[in-house]
């Protein structure tokens, strides 16, 4: 399901906020009868809702609270397997660019531990719910200022985006997470990536970001795989670094001087 979804408004008098957001984004407003996922205006954020199973809830993007809060508290630090990965390390805080950046997860832990992270999105249901996430958390008295001064969300194809990127803005670390089925427990979890699935369908393109995130990376691309996948293109990493429920493949452009 890869067409653009529709918005509606939880209440009357947010109706012409959601017009506006429908206009921004190319949605359309109101769904139609046949419209399984539809987003949805609230007086606090935007939220994905499923029409055909409206007990299993709604997914938005939270960094202040819940299971992003945790693992800012306690989620190793630069200790943690990501972290390791992309090279954050002493006297190392390298820039980010997330190229398949979903809800976001993954970014905030990496601008938590310093990095400046550009999170890029293709799927403009997917990018709304972002920066709506990011605008709600830049207003948080304890993350605010964090997520101003580290964090932008882009919506775009991260091939052209790549592509087109100007030698002097090319970031440090190229980070991937191409989709594939989801194989952990949490429900939590499986709610939010099978909306995600549902949104961005199987990713036809995903082997054609390796050699472009290759090009412009200064230093290394890592990508995310399951534990037991084959690695992306079937490209053999320069390493990999394993965590508890992935891996992540990095394959190093640049050899840096402290790294020697």
């Amino acid at each position: 399901m890869t067409e653009l979804l529709a918005i509606e408004a939880e209440a009357t008098e947010l109706r012409d906020a959601a017009r506006a957001l429908a206009a921004e984004w190319g949605f359309r407003l109101d769904p139609a009868p046949d419209q399984e996922y539809v987003l949805r205006l609230t007086g606090e954020r935007l939220e994905l809702c499923s029409r055909k199973d409206p007990r299993s809830g709604s997914v938005f993007v939270d960094w202040a609270g819940g299971a992003a809060a945790h693992r800012r508290l306690f989620g190793g630090g630069r200790g943690q397997p990501l972290a390791r990965a992309v090279g954050l390390k002493a006297g190392a805080t390298p820039t980010v660019l997330d190229a398949t950046a979903g809800f976001g997860r993954d970014a905030f832990v990496l601008a938590c531990l310093g990095c400046r992270v550009t999170l890029l999105e293709r799927h403009p249901a997917v990018a709304a719910l972002l920066q709506d996430g990011w605008r709600r958390a830049c207003a948080d008295a304890e993350i605010g200022a964090l997520v101003r001064e580290r964090m932008r969300v882009i919506h775009g194809d991260a091939r052209q985006w790549l592509a087109a990127l100007p030698a002097s803005e090319r970031p440090d670390v190229v980070y991937l997470d191409p989709m594939y089925p989801e194989r952990r427990k949490s429900s939590l979890v499986k709610k939010e990536m099978r909306a995600l699935q549902e949104l961005l369908g199987k990713d036809p393109h995903a082997g054609e970001l390796l050699p472009v995130a290759l090009a412009a990376a200064r230093q290394r691309v890592v990508v995310k795989r399951p534990m037991g996948a084959e690695a992306l293109n079937h490209q053999p990493p320069t390493m990999s670094i394993k965590g508890k429920q992935h891996r992540y493949d990095v394959y190093v452009t640049k050899v840096l001087a402290h790294d020697t």
